[in-house]
């Protein structure tokens, strides 16, 4: 069984890792979700401990069941690790290296591939902090399953609405493959 890392993030599209959450798990993966405080406004941890059937991660400082740092454990135990949705605040945080939640310190441990999905106004995607940020995560190997044109939350129409489920489900299933190529050999 695959073991998937989904993070995230405060936006709107928050709503979209629910049907990304229930796709996951109909493939048989076991999905492990940490949420920001932020996303915790757009859609309760309840909905995520549903769908997935797994506790879900809100604080980098709870305490353990078991003695396991949860951040070290989630990120040890990942074969994918995606943030979708992922804030241009998220964005700039993995680009930096900034590690102040559960989220972003998991992410700076794992091992996994990365997949973020971005979701954000079109100024703040086109604004050229968040382009040179995610330049950043490209050239460290980070897949970003990019945003589409369309109606924002704000009403406006442009890039930034954070793309469907199916499709980023269909990219984190190109890198289960290979990591189940990579663990086993085959290439």
């Amino acid at each position: 069984m695959k073991n998937i890392v989904l993070g995230i993030t405060g936006s709107i599209a928050a709503y979209k890792a629910c049907e990304l959450t229930r796709l996951m798990i109909k493939a048989g993966w076991n999905v492990r979700v940490i949420m920001t405080s932020a996303a915790q406004k757009f859609v309760t941890p309840l909905t995520f401990q549903t769908l997935s059937r797994n506790p879900v991660g809100l604080d980098q400082f709870a305490l353990p069941e078991n003695w396991e740092p949860g951040h070290i454990s989630l990120a040890e135990r990942a074969d994918v690790f995606i943030i979708a949705p992922c804030t241009a605040n998220c964005v700039a945080k993995l680009a930096h290296g900034l590690a102040d939640d559960l989220l972003t310190a998991t992410a700076l441990a794992t091992r996994a591939p990365i997949v973020i999905a971005p979701a954000m106004n079109d100024g703040m995607w086109d604004n050229p902090a968040t382009q040179e940020n995610l330049q950043t995560l490209r050239r460290r190997g980070v897949s970003i399953v990019e945003p589409t044109d369309g109606e924002l939350a704000c009403g406006k129409c442009g890039k930034g609405r954070m793309a469907e489920a199916r499709e980023i489900f269909e990219k984190i299933s190109t890198l289960v493959d290979w990591s189940r190529r990579k663990s086993t050999g085959v290439d």
